[in-house]
């Protein structure tokens, strides 16, 4: 019964993790379309990318993914933040769920930038995490004087779920 059980879980959590992971890096697509910057650094990388969140979901350590849009000016607005929130319990009633038509109602309102705007992302950690190929450490931009707003649940699953949190000036 135990190795049912821990089988299950893990299989659960693999499920969880790759579900997460799409839904991350699908909104992240759908906001670099939106916002017009190129999406070549992504989609070059979209697999190592890929791997590694879902790793780190698995794993637990993934505390958020962050979205930073680098203007011409220098300016770093807007940045998203993708926090991710791990259930204990296992809840086997959970659902996998995607918010994607309520993201793209979100996405309407984002501010526009300028042609010639880049992105970084960026992986912020609970604790200790497995290295992943193609990441290492970086600094983030500071946030301090952006306005924030938060969208909410953009998707779980029975073992986590990951939200939105968009800064802008």
């Amino acid at each position: 019964m135990t190795s049912t059980s821990t089988y299950t879980y893990s299989y659960t959590r693999a499920h969880t993790a790759t579900h997460l992971t799409d839904v991350i890096l699908g909104t992240i697509t759908d906001i670099l379309a939106d916002l017009k910057i190129s999406m070549d650094p992504l989609s070059r990388d979209w697999v190592q990318n890929e791997n590694a969140i879902k790793a780190w979901i698995e794993e637990g350590s993934l505390d958020a993914v962050v979205l930073e849009c680098h203007q011409p000016s220098g300016v770093v607005t807007p940045v998203i933040e993708f926090p991710v929130s791990y259930t204990t319990s296992g809840d086997g009633n959970a659902e996998f769920t995607a918010s994607r038509a309520r993201a793209a109602r979100f996405r309407a309102k984002l501010d526009r930038v300028p042609t010639g705007t880049t992105y970084r992302l960026f992986c912020t950690f609970n604790g200790p995490r497995t290295p992943q190929p193609g990441w290492g450490p970086g600094k983030r931009a500071s946030i301090d004087g952006l306005s924030g707003i938060t969208f909410g649940t953009l998707g779980s699953a029975p073992h986590a779920s990951t939200g939105m949190r968009y800064y802008h000036s």
